[in-house]
């Protein structure tokens, strides 16, 4: 029996508390029970939005909840501008051109980060009335600024994929003004893949078109939902289990849960920089999602991590696109501690080692835990 190790950004790391409440027998979707479960969780994903408006639940991943948005909120050959730092952002690009858009992208160099003013002029360049973005692209480790962007895009309709980001950075939804957000289950809300939200205000739904979907019908959803009900037939077990999840993140407070990432982010930066190698994600405390760092000369990064999982059952991200074999990515978004982001350093120290790179041994562990310790400081 081979213990094993889950590392990466999503699927996540599940508490047992949330892994027992989907293993409860099931329940009808209709009847009382279901809709007790369904009207607390609806509400918890509210306070974890931080909104007011309705947070539409459905049963897919995050990618189907980014479709819904193009899907409900534009027409064939309408002007969109997309901000692409990764390759979510350039999943929003190939979503859009499937939907028969008139695609603006506004692209940085993979691990950059997006400069909201330089974002703020092209969008006016375009004009495009709907921007789309990545709050967390963990293709790459970098965070955006979305809240810069919002202030930036003007009047423009602003869409935050905030899939990986939600639960583990600041997202202020109605605070910054932020038209529609979404996320899923399986990243820093702790729960198991399979559903994806999307917030969604009155007054964007009020000038939405007519939706080109069906399943993803935001106005038939809500419908749905405003009678603590769902349109179709939801992941009852899932849903369980995120009621659970997002109660556990609310108890201990997002204040607490942000601040832990950044402990986190910086413990595993350290622990990189000890052994000698080079982050490809920022150094900075903004980078509290995922920390992508460059395989050492001679290394393949997908050799690596075949290593690490067939000789000592830990599992780390690989580099996607052109970046593949070339970085390799640690998680710490959701339920990880500090022990947990040691045991990946340690894996990856031993496992370089026996792959005959040279590095420096016996530091990675201690710097984390020294960088992990340090206070963080709020605006």
């Amino acid at each position: 029996m081979e213990k094993r190790y889950l590392f990466t950004p999503g699927p996540t790391p599940v508490p047992p508390q949330v892994l027992a409440a989907g293993a409860e027998p099931i329940v009808h979707h209709r009847g009382p029970d279901f809709r007790e479960i369904y009207a607390r969780t609806l509400a918890r994903l509210k306070d974890v939005f931080r909104t007011e408006s309705d947070v539409l639940l459905f049963t897919s991943s995050g990618t189907g909840a980014m479709e819904s948005a193009v899907a409900n909120l534009t027409e064939a050959g309408q002007r969109v501008a997309v901000v692409s730092h990764g390759s979510f952002g350039e999943r929003w690009v190939a979503i859009c051109e499937r939907y028969g858009l008139d695609v603006q992208p506004i692209r940085y160099e993979w691990g950059e980060s997006p400069d909201p003013d330089e974002i703020g002029a092209a969008v006016r360049e375009s004009g495009a009335g709907i921007v789309l973005c990545q709050q967390s692209d963990t293709s790459t480790g970098v965070v955006a600024d979305v809240r810069g962007i919002r202030e930036a895009v003007g009047e423009a309709t602003l869409v935050v994929d905030a899939i990986s980001s939600l639960g583990a950075v600041p997202l202020e939804t109605d605070a910054w003004g932020i038209d529609v957000v979404i996320s899923g289950s399986q990243k820093a809300l702790m729960a198991p893949p399979g559903l994806a939200m999307v917030s969604v205000p009155e007054q964007v739904l009020a000038r939405a078109p007519q939706p080109r979907t069906f399943y993803f019908d935001w106005r038939a959803n809500k419908k749905a939902q405003d009678k603590l009900d769902a349109a179709f037939t939801p992941a009852v077990s899932i849903i369980r289990s995120l009621e659970i999840a997002l109660g556990l993140l609310l108890e201990d407070g997002l204040e607490a849960g942000f601040e832990r990432h950044v402990r986190l982010g910086r413990a595993a930066r350290a622990g990189v920089k000890a052994m000698g190698l080079e982050l490809f994600s920022p150094d900075d405390d903004g980078a509290a999602v995922v920390t992508a760092v460059r395989a050492p000369d001679g290394i393949d990064a997908d050799e690596l991590l075949l290593h690490l999982r067939d000789r000592h059952g830990v599992t780390l991200a690989p580099g996607q696109a052109h970046l593949k074999g070339k970085i390799l990515r640690i998680g710490h978004i959701g339920w990880f501690d500090v022990f947990d982001i040691a045991s990946a350093l340690a894996a990856v120290e031993l496992s370089l080692t026996e792959l005959g790179a040279e590095i420096e041994r016996g530091l990675a562990v201690a710097r984390a835990f020294e960088a992990f310790e340090s206070p963080v400081t709020t605006a």
